[in-house]
């Protein structure tokens, strides 16, 4: 069928929608259990410490199966990558609110992990495939701000259901959003620009031919993962989103009960207060992604020195979650988080780009699975080592300054261990046809 080339689409933008919205469902699924964790402590008779261990348990499965998701999605595709991702997740979440204690939870939290572990290293290789490199940065940071407005919008919007109506139906019914998305996904996308029944010519040449290196040649097999790690960078990318996801998963984890707790909020206020600092963060995640394109595009500084720049200010703002239990003002500490999440996104606009900067051919997603599965060791020990401070000294204090420490080993190692920006470049691997790699 022939392509609409009368005029220039923006058919890229469509599926870049598709991408935040596949986030945003995603975060919004798994803040559920962090805006109901209150009310499930008391009617499921569930301390801190067991919740704890159901809140880590998503990042158990999450983390373990990133490398996994990645690769099937640059194998088979990211139409069925992501697609079946969404789909399984969507029943998990639609599940959890069959719960009985703390044996079902945990099983349930681990099947939402095993389902949203594609969504990332799927975007990642999206981008790649779907955007000139002078977007990426931009494309990169707008899906993951979605996972800001996810959470921001399921506290208030979840404790107002929870209030309402129960925590057994408010499961079913943000489970069954991510259904909706299924269908519009499998009608919309296609796996690489030119397959595209309604893009035109323009756009496949704007797109292929901002590219320094162009993904989707099916003649070319992903890098085998095990061969990534004799890579310095793979290895910053790895240490230093490990550092951020620490700190920033607090914030869909244990905020609301820092709130409760330590600073007295009721309930209710408490869902509006604790979505601030979301949507500080989503906002400033996208102009960061932006003014960085923008920067690297009019050659105001280069590649790393711009990706270097905007992770270790993101990181320094991030220091302020240590500041935030010292102050007896509520407005200062809620200020000083705000300004902390923010500092998350600011790094995490260029988290999000470095796999499509740095992977071999037709490896970006794999790339973004090992940044993705050594970052959430983060979260799945982060909650568990919170939920150990708190329960051991009564108070989160001691819990954020070791979330500040970590941050400044993140900022150590983007100064000194992530090196040069640049494609990955193996002649083995480029020169190895599928065929070859599966027989091999």
């Amino acid at each position: 069928m022939m392509k609409n080339t009368v005029n220039s689409t923006r058919i890229r933008w469509w599926i870049a929608g598709l991408m935040w919205l596949a986030i945003a469902i995603n975060y919004i699924d798994r803040t559920v259990l962090s805006a109901a964790a209150p009310h499930l402590i008391k009617e499921l008779s569930i301390d801190p410490e067991m919740m704890g261990l159901i809140m880590a348990a998503f990042f158990w499965s999450y983390a373990l199966l990133q490398i996994p998701a990645g690769w099937f999605a640059d194998r088979f595709g990211h139409k069925k990558g992501l697609g079946l991702a969404v789909g399984w997740w969507s029943v998990a979440t639609m599940a959890m609110g069959l719960a009985t204690g703390f044996k079902s939870l945990l099983a349930l939290r681990l099947a939402l992990g095993v389902g949203e572990a594609a969504a990332y290293p799927s975007n990642a290789g999206i981008t790649a495939r779907w955007f000139p490199d002078r977007e990426r940065a931009t494309v990169s940071g707008l899906f993951d701000s979605a996972s800001k407005f996810g959470s921001a919008v399921a506290m208030p919007l979840i404790v107002w259901m929870i209030a309402v109506f129960d925590w057994r139906l408010t499961f079913l019914a943000i489970g069954g959003l991510g259904l909706l998305w299924f269908i519009a996904w499998y009608v919309i996308y296609s796996e690489n620009p030119e397959d595209h029944k309604r893009i035109s010519q323009h756009e496949i040449a704007l797109i292929h031919e901002g590219q320094a290196q162009r993904h989707g040649d099916k003649s070319i097999a992903p890098m085998k993962w095990y061969k990534l790690l004799r890579y310095r960078n793979i290895w910053a990318m790895c240490i230093g989103f490990f550092t951020i996801n620490y700190t920033s998963y607090f914030f869909i984890t244990w905020l609301p009960t820092y709130l409760v707790k330590d600073k007295g909020m009721d309930f209710l206020k408490m869902g509006l207060v604790a979505a601030l600092p979301l949507i500080c963060g989503m906002v400033f995640e996208v102009l960061a992604g932006w003014l960085s394109d923008r920067m690297v595009h009019r050659k105001v500084l280069s590649l790393t020195v711009t990706r270097k720049l905007f992770l270790i200010v993101g990181l320094l703002m991030a220091l302020c979650i240590g500041f935030a239990p010292f102050s007896q003002s509520v407005f200062m500490t809620v200020l000083l988080l705000c300004i902390a999440k923010s500092g998350t996104t600011v790094a995490a606009s260029q988290v999000w780009a470095l796999p499509g900067d740095v992977a071999p051919k037709n490896s970006v997603s794999i790339v973004a699975g090992w940044q993705n599965t050594v970052s959430n060791m983060g979260g799945a020990v982060g909650p568990i080592i919170t939920g150990a401070i708190v329960g051991a000294t009564g108070h989160f204090t001691w819990a954020l300054v070791f979330s500040a420490a970590l941050v400044v080993v993140g900022i150590l190692n983007y100064l000194f261990l992530l090196g040069k920006v640049e494609p990955i470049v193996d002649k083995n691997h480029e020169t190895v046809p599928r065929a070859a790699a599966r027989s091999s």
